[in-house]
């Protein structure tokens, strides 16, 4: 079966590449160290510290990386394409492109498009569209009820056989209780994962984050409880079912106790953030920001720091970016109706490396959760540097200062909280398959 991202992005044969005085970084492994690494096709042939002693191969096109880091592709398993349905937002093409800008080489496409995806056909569109742009790879989840509903559940195994991820109805929670035990007991037999929007819809109707912001600006307030009772009921449906279960998104110290001890517990549960979860805080809507505005909210700084707590402890396995394109007229409105999400695709890497150079993570703790840790989640073919796996690759600048300017973003949409933020780390070349789809097309040194 055709499946999206399932299939080399190009079938030309990129040949054997040789990157030399690498810092290679594996989190898969925990390797660090300098080295050499050499492609041959789409495929990874060797690394190590003594790959190239005895010399380079003479039909290989050679890299000098000049002391960059290379690291394992990274793996964006939160992202809204906006195509079907939206194209004027963002389409996979310049989704692709923000993405190979980002460094990311595999990213994986929320259900709610138009029509969303609880069919086969939209599917194989998907997968289609990505082949004819032939950048990074695209995979995608199937919705877990039929037409986001919330109430019949979706054709599980005919999905998965045609190359759907996991399970998610994307920006709205499954509050059914007896349609999630469904859904978690019907997923085992497929070995899929159910991702879930954490906010209890009841309570979910405010504009921001509830407290003493939100009562100043006069907004209606969305409060914390709001995620820890949707989390806690479900856990307790992974406890009966014995469903795999994963919670997008999560921003809250309550939410991130209760995963915490159904870790512990030895439930087979994983979780999520993004980096304006743990990068800003409810001050950041200032005076009506409706670039800010994201869901769930922006929390509390208290909460702000829970979730930094929860990356160091290994408490959340991934950091996604969220991406979540709109056009000016769906964001330049009144804070109250303005649509909530920001782009996210190339202020990833940068935002999740202020976790390494604020001395929160070690740097291989950080890539583990953009590389290994979504490939691990989601079985995908990706996320380590070893010989046979999947030439994807990211090359980037550790150290690199410099501002985000959102109207140089690749994609369509420019909606970002990060205007002139100041960040360190920017990716060189980004490599899917052998082949570089972002950065210099010379061989020469970078």
């Amino acid at each position: 079966m055709i499946s999206a991202g399932m299939k080399p992005v190009s079938t030309k044969n990129p040949g054997r590449v040789a990157y030399v005085n690498a810092r290679l970084l594996d989190p898969a492994t925990g390797l660090d160290e300098t080295g050499g690494l050499l492609t041959d096709g789409t495929k990874i042939a060797d690394l190590g510290s003594h790959l190239f002693n005895d010399g380079l191969p003479e039909d290989a096109q050679v890299v000098d990386c000049a002391g960059l880091c290379l690291s394992p592709g990274l793996i964006d398993m939160r992202v809204q394409l906006r195509e079907p349905g939206a194209e004027h937002k963002e389409t996979i093409e310049s989704a692709s492109r923000a993405a190979a800008h980002g460094g990311i080489t595999s990213m994986v496409a929320l259900p709610n498009s138009e029509p969303v995806i609880d069919d086969v056909a939209i599917l194989e569109f998907i997968a289609r569209r990505a082949r004819e742009a032939k950048l990074v790879k695209v995979y995608a989840y199937g919705t877990v009820t039929r037409g986001l509903k919330g109430r019949e559940l979706t054709e599980f195994g005919l999905l998965t056989e045609f190359g759907a991820v996991g399970f998610t109805d994307g920006l709205t929670a499954v509050s059914d209780s007896q349609v999630m035990r469904r859904a978690l007991s019907y997923s085992r037999t497929f070995n899929q994962v159910i991702i879930q929007h954490p906010e209890d819809p009841a309570l979910a109707g405010g504009a921001m984050n509830e407290g003493e912001v939100a009562t100043r600006l006069g907004l209606t307030g969305v409060p914390s409880a709001a995620e820890v009772i949707m989390v806690e009921r479900d856990l307790r449906l992974v406890a009966l079912t014995g469903g795999r279960y994963h919670v997008a998104n999560v921003t809250t110290a309550a939410a991130l106790d209760a995963i915490r001890k159904a870790k512990q517990s030895g439930l087979d549960v994983t979780c999520d953030t993004a980096p304006h979860y743990f990068t800003l805080n409810e001050n950041s809507v200032g005076d009506y920001r409706s670039f800010a505005k994201v869901s769930p909210p922006l929390r509390g700084e208290e909460d702000r720091k829970a979730v930094e707590d929860a990356l160091a402890d290994g408490t959340i396995d991934v950091i996604a970016s969220d991406h979540s394109p709109h056009d000016q007229d769906s964001k330049r409105l009144p804070f109250a109706i303005a649509e909530p999400g920001i782009v996210g695709l190339e202020s990833l890497l940068p935002l999740s490396l202020q976790l390494y150079h604020n001395k929160q993570l070690s740097l291989l703790d950080v890539l583990s959760k953009l590389t290994s840790g979504p490939a691990g989640i989601l079985g995908l073919n990706g996320g380590s540097l070893k010989a046979g796996a999947p030439a994807d690759l990211t090359l980037f600048d550790l150290n690199k200062p410099w501002q985000i300017d959102p109207d140089s973003f690749q994609s369509k949409s420019k909606n970002s909280p990060f205007t002139d933020y100041p960040v360190q780390g920017m990716v060189r070349r980004c490599i899917v398959d052998g082949r570089c789809i972002y950065g210099p097309e010379n061989t020469q040194q970078i």
